[in-house]
C-alpha cells in the first residue's frame, strides 16, 4: 500500500474517532415502547400491522450514512415518520426498522438513535 494511502487512512480514522464516528452501534441508549411519544407508539403499531401510512415516503430504505446504526448491507433498514403535530412539514422523528426486528427512534431526525426495547 503507498505510503500516502496509509497516511489518508490514519487520518480518516483518527478525524472519524474524534468526531465520534465508528464502526460500532452509536446507539448506546435505549428507550422502552412505553416511554415513547404516543404518536412513536402509533407509528410502531403501523409498522407491525404492515401500514396503511400516513406519508408517501414511508418505508423508504433508510441509508445508514451517518453510521450511528450498526452497519448493516444497504436496504437492511427502513425508515418512517413519527408524526410530528406542531409542524407542517414530516419533522425530524422517525422510526427506524431492521431487517431482524430491530427498531431504533430519533427525535433530532438522525443525529441520535435510542434502540427500542419491547
Amino acid at each position: 500500500m503507498p505510503i500516502w494511502l496509509r497516511f489518508l487512512l490514519v487520518l480518516w480514522l483518527a478525524v472519524g474517532s474524534a468526531f465520534g464516528f465508528s464502526r460500532d452501534n452509536s446507539t448506546s441508549d435505549s428507550v422502552s415502547v412505553a416511554e415513547l411519544p404516543r404518536e412513536a407508539r402509533q407509528t410502531l403499531a403501523l409498522i407491525r400491522d404492515g401500514g396503511p401510512f400516513p406519508y408517501q415516503r414511508d418505508g423508504i430504505v433508510f441509508g445508514n450514512f451517518e453510521k450511528r446504526l450498526p452497519l448493516e448491507a444497504r436496504g437492511y433498514y427502513r425508515e418512517y415518520t413519527v408524526e410530528s403535530p406542531w409542524r407542517r412539514d414530516r419533522g425530524p422523528r422517525r422510526i427506524i426498522a431492521g431487517q431482524r426486528g430491530e427498531f431504533y427512534y430519533t427525535d433530532d431526525h438522525y443525529r441520535t438513535f435510542r434502540r427500542i426495547r419491547e
